[in-house]
């Protein structure tokens, strides 16, 4: 099976939004007014995290986008990767927006659980938007090499 190999910048323009939605979720979560706002927020992002996670990162909403409206503005990329170790990445923020979901439906008395998941979303999609660090991508890495998960 050969394979699957997608466009290096689509997983950053995925964490570009991400690491903007994470903020407005800090925002909003620490008013009892709007936490509301930031539980649902949480829920979408969760949402698009088990999307990425089970179908990989070409079939994420984020990607279409990209895929769609950025990519033809841009020239071909110098190279592509592999699209596992984003995949795993998308399944790392699953299980954290995961966490942040659940302390938030527990209501207001736990919106410091559901600030410190944003939180770790948003350092983990800033790096890779701004610097191209995926911090997910580099726990496969060295997953893989440790002989944990085959490559």
């Amino acid at each position: 099976m050969a394979l699957s190999k997608i466009d290096p910048r689509g997983p950053r323009f995925g964490a570009t939004i991400t690491s903007v939605l994470m903020l407005v979720v800090i925002y909003f979560a620490m008013e009892e007014a709007t936490f509301s706002i930031a539980v649902l927020i949480v829920a979408i992002v969760t949402g698009l995290f088990a999307i990425g996670a089970s179908l990989g990162t070409a079939k994420h909403p984020y990607s279409l986008i990209f895929k769609t409206l950025v990519r033809p503005l841009l020239p071909a990329p110098a190279a592509l990767e592999d699209a596992r170790p984003p995949k795993f990445a998308q399944l790392i923020g699953f299980i954290i927006a995961s966490a942040g979901l659940i302390f938030g439906l527990l209501g207001q008395d736990f919106h410091v659980g559901l600030i410190v998941a944003a939180i770790a979303i948003f350092l983990a999609a800033f790096l890779n938007s701004a610097f191209n660090y995926c911090v997910g991508c580099q726990i496969w890495l060295a997953l893989a090499r440790s002989g944990v998960i085959k490559a």
